[in-house]
C-alpha cells in the first residue's frame, strides 16, 4: 500500500503524530505558564494531550519551555515525548521548530499541531483535521466559518520550509500563507470554539 491509497485508522494513527506547543510563559497572565492553568481539574497541557490521544494520535510530542520542570512534576504526561525548548522566550516559532525537529527520524509522515491555550478545541476537531491526512505532502487546517485556524496538520515534506520561516510568534503562518492553495480546509465551527487563553479576561473560559 502507498500513502496515496486509502489508509486504515490504525495506519493513519502511526503516520500522524500529535505535536503540542506548550512552552509559553503567559506574559499577559502575570507570568503564569499556560501549560499549568487549570481546566476541568487538570493542567491545560494534560487536557490537550488527552484530546490528541482521543483524536487517534498514538505518538504525542509536547514542547515545554517556561517552568518546564514544574510542568513535568505536576502534569500526567506519561507516554509523551517531552521536548525542551530553551529558546521558548523567542516565541511560538522556536517551539514549532523544536517540535518538528524532534519528529525527525521517527517515521512520522505528518504532525497534527495544536496549542496548549485553546481548550475549546477538543478531540472532535482534532480528529477531523487528522482525518484529512493523505500523504507526506498534506496540508490540512481547521476552519471556523471558512476562516483558517487551529489545529493544523503539516506533512513532513513541508517541515523544512516551515522551520525556515517560523520566527517569533508567527509559527507556520508565513509558510501556510505562501501555500494557501494547497491547504485542505476542514470546517470545525460546529464542534469547537477557537478562543485563546491570552489575558486575565480570557480566564473566564476555563472551567
Amino acid at each position: 500500500m502507498t500513502d496515496n491509497e486509502a489508509l486504515t485508522e490504525e495506519q493513519v494513527g502511526g503516520r500522524v503524530a500529535g505535536l503540542l506547543l506548550a512552552a509559553g510563559g503567559g506574559r499577559r497572565l502575570g507570568g503564569r505558564p499556560k501549560a499549568l492553568l487549570e481546566h476541568r481539574g487538570h493542567p491545560l497541557v494534560e487536557h490537550a494531550v488527552g484530546a490528541l490521544r482521543a483524536a487517534g494520535c498514538a505518538r504525542v510530542h509536547v514542547v515545554l519551555g517556561a517552568r518546564a520542570e514544574d510542568v513535568r512534576a505536576r502534569a500526567a504526561l506519561d507516554g509523551c515525548v517531552l521536548v525542551d525548548n530553551p529558546d521558548w522566550e523567542r516565541g511560538m516559532g522556536s517551539s514549532l521548530r523544536a517540535g518538528l525537529d524532534s519528529l525527525a527520524g521517527t517515521g512520522t509522515r505528518a504532525s497534527l499541531v495544536c496549542l496548549v491555550d485553546q481548550p475549546g478545541i477538543g478531540a472532535q476537531a482534532l480528529a477531523r483535521v487528522r482525518a484529512g491526512y493523505r500523504d507526506g505532502t498534506s496540508l490540512v487546517s481547521a476552519a471556523y466559518a471558512g476562516v483558517r485556524g487551529h489545529p493544523v496538520l503539516l506533512g513532513a515534506a513541508h517541515w523544512a520550509g516551515i522551520a525556515a520561516t517560523a520566527t517569533g510568534d508567527r509559527g507556520a503562518r508565513a509558510y501556510l500563507g505562501e501555500h494557501e492553495a494547497e491547504i485542505a480546509l476542514v470546517e470545525c465551527g460546529d464542534v469547537a470554539r477557537p478562543y485563546d487563553i491570552d489575558t486575565e479576561a480570557d480566564l473566564v473560559h476555563l472551567e
